[in-house]
C-alpha cells in the first residue's frame, strides 16, 4: 500500500490569534503570572462500550495562554512570566548558588551573575470549565432507485475561564468566560442496483472531517484573552482602580 507521511511544520496563527495580534497597543506593558491552567472537566473521551481513559481536551492550556499573551499586540501587551515550571526554575538558580558557593567561596551570590527573580502585580487563573458532548446533532440523506447519500453532523462545545487576579490584594480585576463549538461532518454515498439480470453493481464512498480539539481549545484561550484586554481597559474596571491606586500612592511618596 501507499503511505504518505506529511512532514513536520510550524503551526501558523488561527483567525482568533490574527484578531488578537492586531488590538490597539497599550500605553504600558502589563507584567503578569501564568502558573497554571488546568483542564476542570473531569472528561474523558466517549467511546462506545469501551471505558476510555484518555482526556477529551488537552492538558496544555499554560502553554496555549502563554502563547496567547506574547501574541497580544505583536508582543506589545503583556510581559509574561512562567511559574508553570516554577520548581525546576528554582532548582536551577539552587544549583548556581551551591556551585558559586563551592567553586568561588561566595556565601551570597553576586547579583550581576544571579539577579532576583521578577514578580508581576497580576496573576493569570482560570482553566478549562467545560466540555460539553453533542450538544447539537443531525443529518439528512435520499435514495433513489438504489443511488443515496446522506450526510451527518454533530458538535461539541468548549468553555474556558480565564480570571486577572491583584497580588496586592487579591480581588478579582477582570474574569471573562469563552466558549467555542467543535463540529465533525460526515458525508456518505452508496449505490445498490440491479444492472442486468445478474449483475449487481455496489459501491459506497465517504468522508469525515473533525475539526481538532486542540486548535477549538487555542481558539478559546485566545478569545479570552481578548476578552480580558477589552474588559480591563472599560472605565471602573479593576485594572483602572489598581492603576489610580498606584498613581496615589506614587503622589503620596
Amino acid at each position: 500500500p501507499i503511505c504518505y507521511i506529511e512532514p513536520a511544520f510550524v503551526a501558523g496563527p488561527t483567525a482568533q490569534g490574527l484578531a488578537l495580534r492586531s488590538v490597539p497597543l497599550p500605553a504600558d506593558r502589563i507584567e503578569v503570572s501564568v502558573f497554571d491552567f488546568p483542564d476542570l472537566t473531569g472528561q474523558y473521551n466517549e467511546r462506545e462500550n469501551v471505558q476510555s481513559l484518555s482526556r477529551a481536551v488537552t492538558q496544555g492550556g499554560s502553554a496555549m495562554l502563554i502563547k496567547a499573551l506574547q501574541d497580544a499586540g505583536n508582543r506589545r501587551w503583556f510581559t509574561v512570566l512562567d511559574r508553570a515550571g516554577l520548581q525546576d526554575l528554582l532548582r536551577e538558580r539552587q544549583i548556581i548558588t551551591e556551585m558559586r558557593r563551592q567553586y568561588r567561596g561566595e556565601d551570597t551570590v553576586n547579583p550581576n551573575a544571579l539577579a532576583p527573580l521578577r514578580h508581576s502585580g497580576i496573576i493569570l487563573q482560570g482553566g478549562i470549565i467545560g466540555y460539553d458532548f453533542n450538544t447539537e446533532t443531525g443529518g439528512f440523506g435520499a435514495r433513489y432507485l438504489g443511488i443515496g447519500a446522506f450526510t451527518q453532523w454533530n458538535m461539541d462545545t468548549i468553555t474556558v475561564n480565564l480570571r486577572a487576579v491583584s497580588t496586592e490584594s487579591g480581588e478579582v480585576l477582570a474574569s471573562v468566560t469563552t466558549q467555542k463549538s467543535i463540529v465533525s461532518t460526515s458525508v456518505q454515498g452508496n449505490v445498490f442496483r440491479y444492472v442486468a439480470l445478474d449483475e449487481l453493481l455496489e459501491g459506497e464512498a465517504g468522508v469525515t472531517a473533525n475539526e481538532p480539539k486542540l486548535v477549538a481549545t487555542q481558539q478559546a484561550i485566545e478569545k479570552a484573552v481578548l476578552g480580558l484586554i477589552v474588559d480591563g481597559c472599560r472605565p471602573g474596571s479593576g485594572r483602572s482602580r489598581t492603576a489610580a491606586r498606584r498613581r496615589d500612592r506614587k503622589s503620596v511618596v
